[in-house]
């Protein structure tokens, strides 16, 4: 196991009717920009819980927060804050919203365009923020990181800052989802810890159970999902899977991959792909590519997540490949390039930009721009 320093100050406030503690977790004394995406909350009665609840604090809305938040959108958000002096974000949505308001925080304390703080990939300043989590999927909620797209470049770059103060998550909201939202969360936070998983064996015996449990977790509620929406046990595990998939919980000490979700936002950022499909996508590529240095991790997912114990172990890791695969398509989501009309000009100018910026991802940093051709070849 690697050295490392941990710590995540968020506090999680979980469950039903908790959107009410709003007006006890914000202080009075504070001037909030609440941040919204376009529209739902209004539809499926999130917004007038957290009107009603900060009924008595001064605040401003920002709505328009789009799904791959872009630095067009908040820019506008940015100079409303700045105009308004407000000292505190509320992000109320899903983890693209949050994203951009964890910009937003950075934003309104930057004297330059905030896409400069994208490109430098971190910020040491940030207004105090908090959320009101509406769907499951990217674990903003407590961590530090946020990915944002430049629309006119089609670019997509993560960049890091501060925690949440505070995340409200209240599995009741998640009743109303799209089925598609939930099936891309879902691959989401699968991906996810796989991509803290999939990774060098024998590191450490807590991390891998940790994220094994969670891989189960998703396995399972996927289906009950399917079948009912309103079951509050259920969904309370979606909602917390997402959360500990990527809060730093399960990569204490441990090698990450994250090439997988390199690809996925290019793909997103070219052709507008949801997140968590665009994983779906990519990641049975990823492993057949890079299989023989993931071969005792894959073997060991097979025999302890998925319960492969027959065959070779070559049999093994092509069904846990193929089977992973076929997880994501019982979600209804694309797993080839072709399914959503992207060939080979995609791949190539994909795998020529990483070659021309010298990228070099994976756990062993061998996934350059030729690779990456490999990769979704694979998956075209």
């Amino acid at each position: 196991m690697n050295n490392f320093s941990f710590q995540n100050p968020t506090r999680l406030v979980f469950g039903k009717g908790q959107i009410a503690q709003l007006s006890q977790l914000i202080p009075t004394d504070k001037k909030v920009m609440v941040t919204y995406g376009g529209g739902s909350v209004k539809r499926n009665g999130v917004y007038e819980q957290v009107i009603d609840a900060l009924k008595d604090q001064h605040c401003v809305e920002f709505w328009g927060i789009e799904p791959n938040p872009t630095i067009e959108t908040l820019r506008k958000a940015i100079d409303l804050g700045k105009e308004k002096k407000v000292d505190y974000l509320l992000a109320v949505g899903g983890g693209s919203v949050l994203d951009g308001t964890k910009l937003i925080a950075a934003g309104i304390l930057y004297n330059g365009d905030a896409w400069e703080i994208v490109q430098k990939g971190y910020t040491t300043r940030q207004l105090p923020f908090a959320s009101v989590m509406t769907l499951p999927a990217t674990g903003s909620e407590m961590n530090s990181g946020a990915v944002i797209s430049r629309a006119e470049m089609h670019e997509k770059y993560a960049f890091y800052g501060n925690y949440p103060q505070f995340s409200i998550l209240d599995p009741e909201v998640t009743y109303s989802l799209p089925k598609h939202q939930i099936a891309a969360g879902l691959a989401d936070i699968f991906v996810h810890v796989l991509e803290q998983y999939m990774t060098t064996p024998g590191q450490s015996r807590i991390m891998d159970r940790w994220a094994e449990g969670i891989l189960l977790t998703v396995l399972e509620i996927a289906p009950l999902i399917k079948e009912n929406q309103h079951d509050y046990a259920v969904m309370s595990d979606f909602m917390l899977s997402a959360t500990l998939a990527l809060n730093d919980f399960i990569r204490m000490g441990v090698t990450q991959d994250w090439a997988t979700h390199m690809i996925g936002h290019e793909l997103t950022a070219l052709h507008g792909i949801t997140h968590g499909e665009s994983l779906a996508m990519v990641l049975g590529g990823t492993w057949r590519v890079l299989k023989e240095q993931k071969r005792a991790k894959l073997i060991q997912y097979a025999d302890r997540v998925l319960h492969i114990i027959s065959g070779s172990d070559d049999e093994r890791v092509e069904a846990a490949i193929a089977q992973t695969e076929g997880f994501f398509r019982s979600l209804d989501l694309a797993i080839r390039l072709s399914e959503k009309g992207i060939g080979e000009k995609t791949i190539n100018q994909i795998a020529d930009k990483f070659n021309r910026l010298g990228s070099k991802f994976g756990e062993n940093q061998n996934v350059t721009g030729d690779v990456v051709r490999q990769i979704l070849m694979t998956v075209k």
